[in-house]
């Protein structure tokens, strides 16, 4: 017969496994091909930016970015917060208008297109695009009570 336990050596199962010298690295080199990919893949699409493709690890996993630290994303006050190109270039987004101020001091509005994603790590792993949120919104008739 055989007995299975909820932890091993004082660990979870999971994490007791996830831990395993062989699964470590065969999470390092995924993330190191996914990594490459996606360098692969940013440097096609690449005009001007200093977007990048970052490898992290954590206790347990292992992380591939897309970082991008553009220096024009910095807000002007310290209460806002920063653009986030790297979801943008990684989803795209919607055109929006910003108001701007001259050299003197005058305020003007600019038009930024809208912009398709590049999925750039969706596609380097191999993973379905998905335009839509993961999160379902109730409808509005589920939220109303009788």
């Amino acid at each position: 017969m055989a007995y299975l336990y909820a932890s091993v050596r004082g660990r979870k199962f999971e994490k007791a496994l996830a831990l395993n010298e062989g699964v470590q690295a065969a999470l390092e080199a995924k993330a190191f091909e996914i990594g490459v990919r996606a360098e692969e893949l940013l440097m096609a699409h690449r005009a001007e930016g200093i977007a990048h493709i970052e490898l992290d690890e954590g206790d347990v996993d292992k992380y591939v970015i897309l970082a991008d630290s553009n220096t024009s994303n910095r807000p002007e006050t310290p209460t806002e917060s920063y653009a986030n190109s790297a979801a943008s270039i990684e989803f795209g987004r919607s055109a929006y208008a910003v108001t701007r101020k001259d050299k003197f001091g005058n305020e003007f509005e600019v038009q930024v297109g809208a912009m398709e994603g590049l999925f750039i790590l969706t596609r380097a792993s191999n993973l379905p695009k998905k335009r839509r949120p993961r999160v379902k919104v109730p409808s509005e008739k589920a939220r109303r009570k009788p």
